[in-house]
């Protein structure tokens, strides 16, 4: 990040102080349909036509730290292997053998031996995901192996984070991440360290979720005694970027202030103000929020279940530490953060009972939360004309997008 971008976003968060009404330009946003959140139909759209081709965080480098190791993706259209090679690439496969369709492993993490051997009939397949072995192939007079490798799935990385995407179809990681990646750049993502990681269910649709972490407005009601004492949303400035991606930037309430849980933690190189003084929120779409502090980043990673229940997943990276186990410190630091995604999501379960209300006909929103309407506006281009009119979402915020 240069020091222009430095010197312009916090201007930008200047100007939200002092402003007293929206900009005399901006227009009052259509409502969101209510039927985009509780419509079965809408919902198995976005399943096949926005899940499976967008770009999603699958895991870090950490969880594949030997040859032979591997994890399950359980968040795809079906479940996904990914593993490191022989050459330490990291590849991604469907979990399933190509003789009759039982998963090649059982376990959801572990490291595989020289060869991977499914438990149905024996098909072996190397590391790399090449057929290798068919028992009895007395039976199979004439079978080229090189035809039955494991399905591939499209796997690439951003510094340590590893991303896969279900269509061939879709522009590389490199394009999709742009612009946010280029504000990331200057920190040292190759060597972030995977700290802390928890999945639960939240008993509602994904995007009352994601609406949640898109916007400061409920700051001072559900986090009166955290985010808000440490953060003005006042001065949150909103920033619209291409593919659906956006940032939030929140100033803390003091310049000097710094989180006493993290004095004499281990920093990031090349932190600026930005991350030293504000809170950069990143969401990079559909699915992952990822606010920055110099001494590491509580991600937020939410993947639709089933129409009313989502999995909402909470990581942490930090820059190395070195040899030997986590500062203690981390202990606290995850609880704290623990409590304030608690309170996120107090609201969530409660809601999907009401949204299903006659009294529901759809979400309003105001100009701080634009970022939700930024985000929907990118739904229906990934999805095209298969978005039912009466479901549509029309383009309002092009002029926005910087």
């Amino acid at each position: 990040m240069n020091e222009d971008t430095v010197t312009m976003w916090v201007a930008r968060s200047r100007e939200e102080f002092a402003r007293t009404a929206p900009p005399t330009n901006f227009s009052p946003l259509p409502d969101i349909p209510a039927g985009r959140y509780v419509d079965p139909d809408f919902f198995a759209l976005e399943s096949k036509e926005l899940w499976r081709r967008s770009w999603l965080y699958a895991g870090h480098i950490d969880q594949l730290p030997e040859r032979g190791s591997y994890f399950i993706y359980p968040y795809g259209s079906a479940p996904v292997l990914i593993i490191r090679g022989d050459d330490d690439e990291i590849r991604a496969f469907y979990n399933t053998c190509r003789h009759r369709g039982a998963p090649v492993v059982r376990n959801l993490e572990g490291r595989a031996g020289p060869v991977l051997v499914c438990g149905y009939h024996g098909w072996s397949y190397d590391r790399q995901g090449a057929l290798r072995g068919v028992t009895e192939r007395r039976d199979w007079s004439s079978f080229d192996l090189k035809c039955r490798n494991l399905a591939p799935v499209r796997c690439e990385r951003f510094g340590n984070w590893i991303f896969l995407c279900e269509d061939s179809t879709v522009e590389p990681l490199s394009e999709f991440l742009e612009p946010v990646a280029r504000y990331l750049r200057h920190l040292p993502l190759r060597s972030l360290r995977l700290v802390h990681r928890r999945a639960f269910d939240v008993a509602c649709n994904v995007k009352l979720l994601i609406d949640n972490f898109l916007e400061a407005y409920h700051f001072k009601l559900l986090h009166p005694r955290t985010s808000d004492r440490i953060f003005d949303n006042q001065g949150t400035s909103v920033h619209l970027w291409p593919n659906g991606h956006s940032m939030m930037l929140s100033p803390n309430r003091r310049e000097d202030w710094v989180d006493p849980g993290t004095i004499g933690m281990p920093e990031m190189a090349n932190t600026t103000a930005i991350e030293r003084q504000y809170n950069p929120s990143y969401s990079l779409f559909p699915n992952l929020i990822v606010p920055i502090s110099p001494s590491g980043m509580p991600c937020v990673a939410i993947w639709p279940k089933t129409l009313r229940t989502s999995v909402m997943e909470v990581l942490w990276f930090a820059p190395d530490w070195g040899g030997g186990p986590r500062d203690p410190l981390w202990d606290t630091r995850i609880a704290n953060f623990d409590r304030i995604v608690d309170e996120d999501i107090q609201f969530a379960e409660p809601m999907q009972a009401t949204i299903e209300s006659p009294g529901f006909i759809g979400v309003t929103l105001s100009y701080q939360e634009r970022r939700i309407y930024h985000w929907h506006e990118e739904v229906d281009r990934r999805i095209g004309r298969a978005v039912p009119c009466a479901l549509r979402i029309p383009p309002r915020l092009r002029s926005y997008v910087e």
